[in-house]
């Protein structure tokens, strides 16, 4: 048995990365993925993949920031699948612009996608879970939320994610609709690894983690997995760290 067999889930920026991970992931565990993403040929590469691999899943071009989007990404999944068991708000964008720098223009766009985003999803899927007498949703943060040092523009976003969740999480308890939220640390993302072929950004990042090693993917998505499931059924409005220690403190040097 799969840890989400029968389970009907949406995962928005599953065109690649994390999320890419996470679909193939959830499938491989029996559920039935709907892949969203802005870029839509990434999103149907992801579906394919999980296809060829005797998976259920289909893909949809989405622009999170878009009500109307979120509307169409319900109905679709609805239409095809019957219900919605799973909701991970996993794309976001990222940007690294100092403080005194960041347009007003750059401010909202930070906040239209990865707070309000999260928000119309959650507002969006909350009707077909109460329907079908529950469901999880689990939204991706960041530790940027939880720490300064960050850009301020995504750091207030993703603060944001982490008092929504909780207020959702409260909110449809009675519902049995869980809302959880991961908090990554350093992952080996695209990003991540351009930077680290600078030897000064990748010692004083590697100077920054207790455990002396980049967080890779699957060490996220095996939290997001847990939380999806039903093993993580009395678990609600938690927020998992997942940073190698970083959130601990530094290490005392020897």
């Amino acid at each position: 048995m799969g840890r989400l067999d029968g389970k009907i889930a949406i995962i928005t920026g599953a065109g690649n990365g994390q999320g890419q991970y996470e679909a193939e992931l959830f499938a491989k565990e029996g559920a039935k993925v709907v892949v969203t993403d802005i870029d839509y040929e990434a999103a149907q590469l992801t579906a394919s993949a999980i296809k060829q691999k005797n998976g259920q899943a289909f893909a949809l071009q989405h622009n999170i920031a878009s009500e109307e989007n979120w509307k169409s990404v319900i109905s679709k999944t609805l239409e095809e699948y019957g219900r919605i068991d799973i909701l991970v708000n996993n794309a976001g964008i990222h940007a690294e612009t100092k403080m005194a720098d960041i347009s007003l223009g750059e401010w909202n766009n930070m906040l239209n996608v990865n707070l309000t985003g999260t928000f119309l999803g959650i507002q969006e899927v909350i009707s077909p879970m109460k329907e079908n007498g529950g469901g999880s949703i689990v939204n991706i943060a960041s530790i940027a939320a939880l720490r300064g040092g960050s850009f301020a523009h995504y750091s207030a976003a993703k603060g944001g994610i982490r008092s929504l969740g909780r207020t959702a999480a409260i909110e449809y308890a009675e519902d049995k609709i869980r809302v959880n939220t991961v908090f990554p640390g350093l992952i080996a993302t695209d990003l991540v690894k351009e930077a680290l072929e600078n030897e000064r950004t990748r010692k004083n990042l590697f100077d920054q983690l207790p455990m002396k090693r980049i967080g890779e993917i699957e060490d996220v998505a095996y939290g997001v997995l847990y939380l999806a499931s039903d093993e993580s059924g009395f678990v609600t409005g938690s927020e998992l760290v997942i940073d190698g220690g970083t959130m601990a403190g530094a290490k005392l040097i020897e």
